[in-house]
């Protein structure tokens, strides 16, 4: 099993200075790139803080420029927020600055609140089909001249201005629904999946499903299966709460975002009570303590070997939940030298 990172410019409080977190989010990008992870993702959001990601290919052509081998990806471009042309281009372009490392990742969001501000009139739950609209035109106009006339983007004919530097782009493509593994394993797309904080047999659902599709398309080729987990290694036990804390934290805020439940004021979205929920079962403290890939090194290893027996080509380790940049660098550190090992 190899590995991932998704990283972010996560601003808490608006006492933090945003300059030490663009530096904290490079030094974490480089460690990665040194310590032989496969690939590291930016994200794409607009207006909050949690996430500081207007554009991912800015924030990837600026760790490209300090990273030598690591490959860089967008996890995800959100598809109803971008016209094809652009999105091609702009993708392009950081290929050909990175000398070959793009890895694009498409999704169709996660946030209304976003939504209303960058697409409105657009429900989040109808930003899939933007996104299977939207990547067969990026590749026809990564091939040459093509012109699209479709439900949500018409145009006249128009090529993608570079083109990539590789012949074939790795695609991803964030995937939840039965009916996105079957679009997926059909359009040759690499999976990025993530059970949030649920048990592992959310991870086994999805590899269900990831092999009913597999079974339904025969004769495609087999994509990469991803896994996404908060990840957190500690030297000792008696440091376990203070990555939990933070997950708890942060969940607060996700959910605020994801179902519209509280304010954001000035970027910085309101924590709910996670206790309030009808869905609170989920993110009861020892669950999360439980299933999120929090603990020493010998506890990581032992909470991952399951996804590796499972068949989980890449892991994906997700340092961005809120937790402290001291403790995110050791834990980072950690996880390369004592863990990584045992899954060579």
């Amino acid at each position: 099993m190899k590995f991932q990172l998704v990283i972010n410019m996560e601003r808490l409080t608006p006492e933090e200075d945003v300059r030490d977190i663009e530096r904290h989010v490079l030094e974490m990008v480089q460690m990665a790139d040194e310590g032989g992870f496969e690939i590291a993702w930016a994200a794409e959001h607009h207006a909050l803080e949690l996430s500081i990601a207007p554009n991912p290919f800015m924030m990837l052509t600026w760790w490209a420029a300090h990273t030598s081998r690591i490959r860089l990806g967008s996890a995800v471009v959100v598809a109803p927020y971008w016209n094809p042309i652009r999105l091609a281009g702009e993708a392009a372009l950081f290929d050909l600055y990175s000398g070959g490392r793009l890895e694009f990742g498409i999704g169709s969001g996660a946030y209304q609140r976003e939504f209303d501000r960058m697409a409105p009139g657009v429900k989040q739950g109808e930003g899939y089909l933007y996104m299977q609209e939207l990547l067969p035109a990026v590749l026809k106009l990564w091939e040459g001249d093509y012109e699209h006339h479709g439900k949500y983007w018409s145009f006249p004919r128009s090529t993608s201005a570079p083109k990539p530097l590789q012949r074939d782009v790795p695609i991803w493509v964030a995937a939840r629904s039965p009916a996105t593994y079957d679009w997926a394993i059909k359009n040759n797309c690499n999976i990025m999946s993530w059970a949030l904080s649920r048990p592992f047999a959310e991870v086994e659902t999805y590899m269900g499903r990831f092999k009913e599709a597999l079974s339904a398309n025969p004769g495609a080729r087999r994509p990469i299966f991803s896994t996404m987990r908060y990840t957190a290694v500690y030297d000792r036990v008696d440091q376990a709460d203070i990555p939990l804390d933070a997950a708890i934290r942060q969940t607060g805020r996700f959910e605020n975002l994801f179902k519209n439940l509280g304010g954001v004021t000035d970027g910085f979205a309101e924590e709910i009570d996670l206790e309030a929920l009808n869905s609170r079962a989920e993110f009861d403290r020892e669950a999360m303590r439980q299933n999120l890939i929090f603990g020493t090194p010998d506890q990581v290893i032992a909470k991952l070997k399951p996804y590796e027996a499972l068949g989980v080509d890449q892991f994906i380790y997700c340092a961005s939940f809120g937790l402290g940049m001291k403790e995110q660098k050791r834990s980072l550190e950690l996880f390369i030298k004592e863990v990584m090992p045992a899954f060579a």
